[in-house]
């Protein structure tokens, strides 16, 4: 056999060639987009060649049970089209909640809907619903085809404040948050004042800590809006809840399209701040907490150590646990009692993220800093005074809009009655 001698290559021979693809964020705002205000959704189908867009419906499960209305109207926005779409199927009605995100079988039935209805990549799939059902119907449009149009109708403060602009969408696989997953910008999302109407009080206040997380980010002037309205917030009061929603969902947007990072391929995830323990709670509740219930936790955790490991100010944190109590928030929950497999979440975070470990901590309100390194034992001691102190908060549960709590439950951070 003839023996070929290796070729010997250059440095000069190797190639890199960096490129960037432009992409575009659509978000709109309607009061209601299956009445008056329809023609915001049949604006964002755009006719494939001559022919009219192919559409396909998916209604989370709850949606379509509280307001039996949307599945017809969804219809009648196609009708009334002009000829820019038509329906491919019929409405699909998907399981609500983390239950569409748990079970496999579900992610393949939304895959064979798409392939039943003969989408292609010029089709639309639009989804209404909260956070669980855009995620597994917004991961099966980016692997179908490698990328099917996505248009979200998010139907909940949370999926409205954060997630829903997200360009990220993933299913929970192993028994781990999100496992499965991938990276695809929306074509557009449309958040509608009137699919907030029937949401559950519990699910309406779990969306604002989001709201919070990224204030304390990135704009103190807006935790402070939040502070002093979060009792209106608690009782529904959209005149001050609309203005938090959005500006959250455009801090979140900003941080999307113009921090640099929409993929994360840096280490760095600042908005998942709170974010490793809610992810780990979640699955450790059965998914029984909402994930802006888990979040409250997770920022109220971050919060404390903050304060332990990096200087945070005590009243700064004081302030941001009278602030989620006052929002509505129980700040307490049986699983913060099991700390090592709570403190497994870090761990599953690193590996979500890849790399070194990154967390994101505070030193300010406004001021976030990137650690990657986390001292155990700080950590016990701030989940155990989270716990203690959604345990006294629940005693006594009277806060006025100030965000004072009443004298009889005192606030204590670092030991110390504030």
């Amino acid at each position: 056999m003839k023996t070929i001698a290796p070729t010997h290559i250059a440095p000069s021979d190797n190639v890199e060639s960096p490129f960037a693809v432009t992409f575009r964020h659509r978000l709109r705002y309607t009061n209601d987009v299956l009445g008056h205000d329809r023609a915001a959704l049949i604006e964002m189908f755009e006719p494939s060649g001559d022919a009219a867009a192919k559409v396909q419906f998916f209604v989370d499960g709850h949606v379509a049970e509280a307001r039996p209305e949307v599945v017809p109207g969804l219809a009648r926005v196609v009708a009334e089209g002009l000829g820019r779409c038509t329906m491919a199927g019929e409405v699909r009605v998907v399981p609500g909640g983390e239950t569409i995100k748990n079970d496999r079988a579900e992610l393949d039935r939304i895959l064979g809907a798409f392939n039943e209805a003969n989408l292609d990549r010029r089709s639309y799939v639009v989804v209404v619903g909260g956070g669980a059902v855009l995620d597994a119907v917004g991961f099966a449009a980016a692997v179908a085809h490698r990328g099917i149009r996505l248009i979200r109708l998010p139907t909940t403060t949370l999926a409205q404040a954060d997630s829903g602009v997200g360009v990220k969408s993933a299913v929970n696989f192993f028994g781990k948050k999100n496992w499965l997953g991938a990276f695809a910008v929306p074509w557009a999302v449309i958040n509608d004042t009137a699919l907030l109407e029937t949401l559950p009080n519990r699910d309406f206040i779990a969306g604002f800590s989001e709201a919070v997380k990224v204030s304390l980010l990135k704009s103190p002037a807006v935790f402070d809006q939040i502070c002093r309205t979060a009792s209106r917030i608690r009782r529904r009061d959209l005149s001050v809840a609309l203005p938090i929603i959005r500006a959250s969902v455009e801090m979140h947007l900003a941080h999307i399209t113009q921090g640099g990072d929409p993929f994360e391929a840096r280490e760095a995830r600042p908005l998942d701040f709170g974010h490793w323990s809610a992810h780990k709670l979640e699955p450790m509740s059965g998914y029984t907490l909402r994930h802006g219930e888990a979040v409250a936790l997770g920022v109220a955790i971050d919060v404390i150590y903050s304060v332990l490991a990096f200087g945070l100010p005590r009243r700064e944190a004081a302030r941001v646990l009278r602030c989620l109590t006052n929002l509505g928030f129980t700040l307490n929950h049986p699983n913060l009692d099991a700390v090592e497999p709570l403190l497994d979440g870090l761990e599953e975070f690193r590996q979500h993220l890849g790399g070194r470990l990154t967390i994101t901590m505070l030193r300010g309100v406004g001021d976030p800093i990137d650690v990657h390194e986390i001292d155990p034992d700080l950590m016990r001691t701030a989940i155990a005074r989270v716990s203690q102190y959604g345990a006294r908060a629940r005693r006594t549960a009277h806060h006025d809009d100030t965000g004072r709590p009443r004298p009889s439950s005192p606030v204590r951070v670092n030991g110390r009655a504030r």
